[in-house]
């Protein structure tokens, strides 16, 4: 996993694979091409960022096998039924790929409740359609829904904000019942998958009026989109209160995707970054849909450098995939001339309503104060050589440190003959120190004179002196 390091602190941008795109692309090769496109783009940048490395390897992987027990025993991946539809095809390297893509949200998540990061990217994530025991829509494991419950180790309240254009139902059907998590979806609606998402759909039980679906219409251009969703957005952070946020940037919503149906430009779908950013929270990025490859690279080059807080040329430098970018090779787009359907009467009437339901929450959900679960990620691997020795270790440091069996030798106080294991009924015997040959006694005269010195010793009564003889 290659991470950025700029004006802000930024943690994970995954180079793994991305989701499988069925039969849209013409060859499996393409998929992983979309990855290595996005970040020859990035990394070309050099204003942007400079990479920087965050390990994921095996020692890691133990976080996300925590979903693979059943009765505190692990199994095996084969034991599993794979629960797949038309849409998710099974392929040589899928349980790989599901470790890249969730294994990045995770690790985000740790780096983020540790305060090593301020804003975190996994480009590599993202998949919000897949439910608990089902892939859906491309989508395998939900890295999102992983990502939020490390978060919720350390944050009382999360909010999950998502821009893809379609509905994020298996992040709202994972929370559906709960306050500690707000999720607040940005779609189209109507006759398209995955056909959730309504405007009156706002949860259940304790999670009610936590689930906010903004239904949107055919031909969302970047004015209509701006005039919903900061205040919208603004709302939910004044009412909600999270400490964290989750923000799904989905570049389906680009104008020109395949598969899309909204008129964003790369620049209007930043400022929701942008805008959220603001807000000076902890901040995950991750990935989502986009079937215009090259539109999707653009789109999260541009918001990597809107993380960073930097500003970037709109003449792509040149990379191993410049061809694809022609006959302009820039970066930011522009719309098309499809009608918008969304009206403002249409988006003013959305607004009032989700405005009645934020008002509907009495306050900010408190959490009961309870011992912090262990981090799913332990990147705590430093090595002792690097540790400086002038540093104080912390008790919590000390208790980490293990003593290998034998290292030590018994004391008085271990082992069989330890004191609390003595009776003090009858007193211990004195121990007599082993003497050298040397000094040891010769003569049965000199046997009771040591004999008489060491039971004056034991009985705490004072050597009487010796008196030295006066001249007369």
């Amino acid at each position: 996993m290659v991470g950025l390091e700029g004006h802000y602190s930024l943690g994970a941008l995954t180079t793994g694979l991305y989701h499988l795109f069925g039969s849209l692309l013409p060859t499996a090769d393409e998929t992983p091409a979309r990855c290595r496109e996005r970040t020859a783009v990035i990394n070309q940048y050099k204003r942007c960022a400079r990479p920087c490395a965050i390990e994921w390897n095996s020692e890691n992987q133990k976080g996300l096998c925590q979903v693979n027990k059943v009765g505190g025993v692990e199994l095996p991946i084969e034991a599993f039924p794979v629960n797949v539809g038309e849409d998710c095809p099974v392929f040589d390297g899928l349980y790989e790929f599901c470790q890249l893509s969730a294994g990045g949200s995770v690790a985000a998540a740790v780096k983020l409740n540790k305060q090593a990061s301020e804003i975190c990217i996994n480009w590599g994530g993202g998949l919000h359609h897949a439910k608990k025991s089902e892939a859906s829509g491309f989508c395998y494991v939900n890295d999102i829904v992983l990502g939020i419950l490390e978060l919720l180790k350390y944050h009382q309240r999360v909010l999950y904000i998502d821009i893809d254009v379609h509905h994020g139902d298996g992040v709202e059907e994972a929370f559906y019942t709960t306050d500690r998590v707000m999720t607040v979806s940005f779609h189209k609606y109507g006759e398209y998958f995955p056909g959730t998402g309504d405007l009156r759909d706002i949860g259940a039980g304790k999670g009610k009026y936590y689930a906010v679906n903004i239904p949107l219409r055919d031909g969302m251009d970047d004015e209509s989109y701006e005039s919903i969703f900061v205040p919208i957005i603004s709302k939910v952070m004044e009412t909600f209160q999270p400490s964290a946020v989750v923000l799904q940037c989905g570049a389906d919503s680009l104008t020109g995707d395949r598969l899309g149906c909204f008129n964003l430009t790369v620049r209007g779908h930043g400022r929701c970054v942008e805008l959220v950013k603001r807000f000076g929270l902890p901040f995950l990025l991750v990935g989502g849909g986009g079937y215009t490859i090259r539109n999707v690279s653009r789109c999260w080059t541009y918001e990597t450098s809107v993380a960073l807080g930097v500003e970037i040329a709109n003449e792509l430098p040149y990379n191993d995939y410049f061809e694809y970018f022609g006959p302009d090779f820039k970066l930011h787009i522009s719309p098309s001339n499809m009608t918008n359907q969304n009206t403002p009467e249409y988006l003013e009437k959305i607004k009032n309503r989700l405005f009645e339901n934020l008002r509907m929450l009495p306050h900010a959900p408190g959490v009961q104060v309870q011992a912090i679960p262990e981090d799913a990620v332990n990147d705590e691997s430093e090595d002792e050589d690097k540790v400086d020795k002038d540093e104080r270790i912390t008790q919590s440091d000390k208790d980490k440190r293990i003593t290998g069996d034998g290292e030590l030798s018994d004391s008085e106080d271990e082992g069989e003959g330890r004191r609390d294991n003595r009776s003090y009924r009858v007193p211990p015997q004195p121990r007599k120190r082993p003497r050298l040959d040397k000094d040891a006694p010769t003569s049965k005269d000199d046997i009771k004179t040591e004999d008489s010195k060491e039971d004056i010793k034991a009985g705490g009564v004072d050597e009487p002196k010796k008196e030295t003889p006066t001249n007369p």
